[in-house]
């Protein structure tokens, strides 16, 4: 390669480098314009034109849905109502020491202060009244209560009378219902709650009669008072009871038939007659 070659691309490679306007010359030595195009550049993406973001992260177009708040609860009983679901809320309540009275089947004011007490410990709305929510805590605590639970102050229905409760002028006295039924040819004239004797000192099952009436008797074995006393087998006899009165059925006798109502029981002792048959049975 000649010195003038070697010349010239020394010069077109420092204008180069040197950024100002480059020429070439030809084998006479003369300049020649050399054009050279300005570096192209990648526009930037305008915010108009930037990407979306995909993915889980991106924005929904759709606007997401609130849910809708769950419905109060269900009001299942409430004060004024009156019958066995209630009496079944008491008798409940009563179990865990919150409703102390004995179930009535009446949603009184005592009830309502139970059930409020019950429904505040659990963080429930105190309202007093039981709706589906309270129910369903109390039944998780308790147990279903029994015939007697139920019926702790008395008043069961009376059971079915005996066969041979049927006929004649009868004292009709159920252990199962713990009832005494006065019944003249089958037709029930009055009914009261008893209570019995212990296991240790049971009231004998079995048809007898009243051989005996003490209106103002007194037990010379225990020292206690047995008004309106009606005897029908040996130291037993129907008889009011004080203690019965009282304390209900938390107490026994000692093989009697106790009576708690007083004026019930002198009206009865007032029609029965020597003679009239007494059937015990379960």
């Amino acid at each position: 390669m000649g010195k003038g070659a070697i010349a010239v691309g020394a010069v077109v490679a420092v204008a180069l480098v040197g950024g100002c306007k480059a020429q070439a010359v030809d084998s006479d030595g003369k300049a020649q314009p050399v054009k050279i195009s300005p570096t192209k550049t990648k526009p930037e993406t305008s915010p108009e034109t930037k990407p979306k973001p995909d993915g889980p992260d991106a924005p929904s177009g759709t606007p997401e849905r609130t849910a809708a708040p769950e419905p109060p609860p269900k009001t299942l009983l409430a004060p004024g109502q009156r019958g066995d679901q209630v009496r079944e809320l008491q008798a409940r309540l009563r179990q865990i020491a919150w409703f102390f009275d004995n179930p009535s089947g009446a949603y009184g004011s005592s009830t309502t202060t139970a059930v409020k007490g019950f429904q505040g410990k659990r963080g429930l709305p105190r309202t007093g009244t039981t709706d589906t929510v309270t129910w369903q805590k109390l039944v998780g605590m308790t147990r279903k209560p029994t015939k007697y639970e139920l019926y702790s102050g008395g008043g069961i229905p009376a059971s079915k009378p005996d066969k041979r409760c049927l006929t004649g002028r009868v004292l009709c006295i159920s252990k199962e219902s713990r009832t005494l039924t006065w019944m003249i040819d089958g037709k029930t004239v009055s009914t009261m709650d008893v209570r019995f004797g212990s296991q240790y000192t049971p009231t004998r099952d079995g048809a007898f009669t009243v051989y005996w009436k003490s209106r103002h008797h007194v037990s010379t074995l225990y020292d206690t008072a047995m008004p309106y006393a009606m005897f029908f087998s040996g130291g037993q006899a129907v008889h009011y009871s004080s203690d019965f009165a009282a304390t209900g059925y938390n107490g026994a006798s000692h093989g009697c038939v106790n009576v708690r109502d007083e004026k019930k029981l002198a009206s009865l002792f007032a029609q029965v007659r020597n003679g009239d048959k007494v059937v015990v049975y379960k």
